[in-house]
């Protein structure tokens, strides 16, 4: 990877972390559901965070989470993707 992947990876994982932390109950209320902001990577570029709440296969069971950070909507395509998973039995 080069030095702005590695440096876009760490945010999404970082934001994945966070994300991953929000109950199933509380999500499964408002999924599907995502929303964006703009904030700066561990090194200081300005990247835009876009956090996606899905069904990860069916209406009511585990609850997929998307993040997607990228600098800008004109490096849209440079963007690290990374999600994982609200399990419903974990609520």
């Amino acid at each position: 990877m080069t030095e702005l992947k590695d440096d876009m990876a760490a945010m999404a994982a970082d934001e994945l972390e966070r994300a991953l932390t929000l109950g199933w109950r509380e999500l499964a209320a408002v999924v599907p559901w995502g929303d964006a902001y703009d904030g700066f990577s561990p090194a200081g570029r300005q990247v835009t965070v876009e956090r996606n709440y899905l069904w990860a296969e069916a209406d009511g069971g585990d609850i997929l989470c998307e993040v997607f950070v990228f600098g800008g909507p004109s490096r849209w395509d440079e963007g690290v993707r990374v999600n994982g998973l609200i399990r419903r039995s974990a609520r």
